[in-house]
């Protein structure tokens, strides 16, 4: 069994017992989140495809943890001006759990 599930903008191709770091979403550790989404679902070489959501599909899954990623820098300069700027980021994250396809 997998789907596609659209959440934070993004795509997410998913399947039961995959672990996804998805866009920060307000669930706190060990809640379970529905993802009503679906573009796609494949169930033994049968595929469905939404136009643009399946319908009556949804995917359920439980919120791991909360984080953030690495941390990405960026660096501008600018020779001859005596212009430099360092900037950091951490992108937070949502880990979720697939539980079930349906």
């Amino acid at each position: 069994m997998l789907a596609i599930i659209k959440t934070g903008g993004k795509q997410y191709v998913v399947k039961p017992g995959d672990k996804v770091k998805i866009e920060k979403l307000e669930q706190e550790a060990g809640k379970e989140i529905i993802f009503s989404e679906v573009l796609l679902t494949e169930d033994a070489g049968k595929v469905k495809v939404g136009m643009p959501l399946v319908k009556d599909t949804k995917v359920v899954g439980e919120v791991v943890k909360q984080g953030k990623s690495d941390k990405v820098i960026t660096f501008k300069y600018k020779s001859k001006k005596r212009t430099s700027v360092k900037k950091g980021h951490r992108q937070p994250f949502t880990e979720v759990e697939i539980k079930t396809i349906s």
